[in-house]
């Protein structure tokens, strides 16, 4: 099933908006993992893509047939929507890593230290 953008923004439209600023506070566009053309679709159209995965809203077409098919059966996306939103799910569900970089002193010569700092210097 491949659609153009403009069929797929038909097959998805939603009544609302999609704000996600638990973790986007700043917007999709501003968070530097979403091109522009992925934030629009994700604000246009997450709404309606969150109630039909929440089985909160009926799929109204086979485009939107397929949506639920592929992330209940958990199938590969297959057109740009689906991908997005799999980008969003990736980004929002997982675990993330962080590495540091950082040096950080060997115990010992930090417990030296401070054991000659608490020594006291005697005037006999």
């Amino acid at each position: 099933m491949d659609m153009t953008i403009a069929e797929l923004k038909e097959a998805f439209a939603a009544p609302k908006p999609f704000y996600d600023d638990k973790n986007f506070p700043r917007g999709f566009s501003r968070s530097g993992h979403f091109t522009l053309l992925e934030s629009e679709l994700l604000q246009q159209h997450g709404y309606l893509l969150t109630q039909l995965l929440q089985q909160k809203l009926e799929p109204r077409n086979t485009a939107q047939q397929q949506f639920v098919i592929t992330f209940l059966n958990q199938k590969q996306p297959t057109n740009r929507i689906e991908k997005v939103w799999a980008k969003y799910l990736d980004l929002t569900t997982r675990k993330h890593k962080v590495h540091t970089l950082s040096i950080q002193k060997p115990l010992a010569h930090v417990q030296n230290k401070i054991e000659q700092q608490e020594v006291e210097p005697s005037l006999e």
